[in-house]
Formats: C-alpha cells, structure tokens, sequence
C-alpha cells in the first residue's frame, strides 16, 4: 500500500490545485506509466540537446552565444512538462483506478535517474570555472552528491517508517530549475557572470541555500521522522542494523567516487565532467532503485551492491597509475556498462512485474492469461 505524506505550502496550496486542473484533460485510455515515462523522455531529450552545444560544460562562460536561445527556452518547457507528467501520474492512476506496485516502482525508479538528469542540465547554465566566472567541476560534484544524498534520504526513511515523507526541495528546485533556464533564455548566460548580492554570484547563493537546506532542514527532517515512528513503535526495522543496511552501499559508492576524483592521476573529473558525472548518476540510480523494492516488498537490501566490485577495481587501476592514459578510456567503457546494466534491470523487473500482476507496463488493458 503506497502511502506518502506532502507538507510543503508550495505544493499543497500553489502546485497541486494546477495539477488538479491538468489532469482533467488527460484522456482516460492513457496509461498512467506511460505519462511518467513521457516526462523521462523529455528531460533526457532536453539533456543530450544541451550536452550536443555544452559538452565540456563551458560554452555559458567562454563562448556565451555558443548555445542558441531557443535552447534555454526549451529547457523550461520539457522542465516544466516532466514536472506536471511527474506529478499527475498518480493522480491518473487514482483516477483510473489502475494504481499498482509497477506503477511505484515506475515511478520512482525512474525519479532516482531523473533527480541526476536535472542537475547536469543545469550545469550548462552556470558554466565551470573559467577564473573568472562559473563554479569548479568539484563543486559540480559535491552539487550533484548533495541532491541524490537528500533522495537517497526520502527512500531509506520510508523503508524504515513504510511512509514517504516528500522532500520539499523536490518542488522548490523544479520551479528554480524553470524560472533559471527562463532567466537565460530571456536575460542571457551574463546574468549568471555578475555579482548579485556583496560580491556572490547567484551560482553561489544556489549552493549556500542546497547545503543550509540539506543540512538544516531535510536530513533532521528524516531523522526526526524515523525518531517519531520508533516512538511510536511503528518502524519496520526492530535493529539498528538493519535501520541502516540500506545505507551501506550508497555510501561506499560515494567514497569510491570521490577517492576516484581527488587521487586521479589525470585529473579525470576536470577532464571528462559530463561523461564523470553521469556515471555518478545511473549508478546511484541503480542502487537506489535496489533500496525501494526492498523498501516496497519489505525485504532486506543486499550489503553490497555489486556494482562496487568493478568500480572498485577502477579506480584501484587508476589511482595506481595503472591505466596510465588509458584511464579517460577505462571511464567511457565502465559509464557505457554501467548505463547499459542499469537499462537492462530496468526493462527486466518492469517485465517481471508486468507478468506478475498480470498488466501491460503502457496500456490499461489486461494480460491475456495463458
């Protein structure tokens, strides 16, 4: 039984009487999956769009024509759209009265990939360091560990409470995301290159507010939550241990990748940002997604992820001096395997479930049964 819990004043009072709207004009044959895997869609078409003007994350600092701006503009639009898909699935699926585990799954699974997606996107719009302006590929990466540190938060405190308290960030920073690419598209990438308040960029204050909120607001949040439900007697782990299982692997895959971007050799984050830290995304999406299916069939989490095996022995290659040159090589090739087993477990457990239940994972209609 999906439970979940939203207290945030935006989405109460402002987004959801939006969405309240939006989904009346959905048509009711449409499969409710099918809305979700359309809002993916789009971010991730949105995300090669930039990545094909933006590869090296620099083209908003040295070249600030480079991306055209339609581009930036289209990036409000398909934000925007994920947003609303995003939100209004369950709300069809209520509606439908088609609300199942795969749907949940569906759902969230792909938000573990998505919550990345964002970020890298967003990336391009303030530009790495150039000296001048811009923020470092390091502080790119501590950005993106914080964002998916809060996700990873929300999944292993229903795991351990059985309710998924929505994080209010999730609302905050779609509608920054959007009022930010509109701000380009409308102003330019310059208004990102000039001091806003007592010599701080914008860049800067965004970063201030995603550690203040993170560390002041959200993980108390949770860990406050979890106290409540101990109190209460109604958390679904009895140990500690066991409280925290979920959270091993998560961790030792973020140790692994950072011992990987301070010892390497050849500077590789600085080198390959975008290939870097996309690996850092589906990675921890596939961990994550392993956390919220113990999570929904109360079972208990691996201790580790066996993706930590082969990245181990990566980065061991690598801050050995083993690779040598070849280590941007060794990064394409296990970013390509990691993308790929993480797409190929995606299409395996929707199948599975698809079967199981008996429901086709895009249509409303039912299995025929053999």
């Amino acid at each position: 039984q999906y439970s979940a819990v939203d207290t945030n004043p935006l989405s109460v009072y402002i987004m959801q009487p939006i969405w309240n709207k939006i989904i009346k004009i959905v048509p009711l044959w449409i499969a409710p999956n099918l809305l979700t895997f359309s809002g993916f869609v789009m971010i991730l078409f949105n995300y090669f769009l930039i990545s094909f003007y933006d590869w090296d994350y620099t083209a908003s600092g040295t070249s600030p024509g480079l991306v055209p701006t339609w581009v930036w503009l289209f990036s409000a639009f398909t934000t925007f759209c994920a947003y609303a898909l995003d939100s209004i699935d369950g709300k069809h699926a209520r509606r439908t009265q088609s609300s199942t585990p795969l749907g949940e799954l569906f759902d969230h699974g792909l938000d573990s990939w998505a919550t990345s997606i964002f970020v890298l996107s967003f990336f391009s719009v303030c530009s790495r360091d150039n000296g001048k302006t811009g923020v470092s590929v390091y502080t790119m990466y501590m950005y993106l560990s914080i964002v998916l540190f809060n996700f990873m938060c929300s999944h292993w405190e229903k795991y351990n409470t059985g309710v998924l308290f929505l994080p209010w960030g999730y609302d905050i920073s779609q509608v920054v995301l959007i009022a930010a690419y509109l701000l380009t598209g409308t102003v330019g990438v310059e208004v990102w290159q000039k001091p806003l308040l007592f010599g701080y960029y914008i860049t800067d204050v965004l970063v201030i507010l995603l550690i203040g909120f993170s560390l002041f607001l959200s993980f108390p949040q949770t860990l406050y939550n979890i106290h409540r439900a101990h109190l209460k007697k109604t958390l679904k782990n009895d140990s500690l241990y066991e409280g925290l299982l979920p959270l091993v692997s998560p961790l030792l895959l973020f140790v692994l990748l950072t011992v990987w971007v301070v010892l390497s050799p050849s500077n590789i984050l600085a080198k390959q940002p975008r290939l870097f830290l996309w690996m850092v995304g589906v990675a921890f999406s596939n961990v994550i997604c392993k956390v919220i299916i113990c999570q929904m069939s109360s079972t208990r989490p691996e201790l580790f992820h066996w993706f930590l095996f082969p990245l181990a022995l990566v980065v061991y290659a690598a801050i050995s001096g083993l690779l040598g040159r070849m280590e941007e090589a060794a990064l394409s090739v296990f970013t390509t395997l990691v993308t790929a087993a993480h797409v190929h477990y995606g299409v395996c457990v929707g199948r599975q479930l698809s079967e199981h239940l008996n429901i086709y994972i895009f249509s409303l209609k039912k299995r025929v049964q053999e």
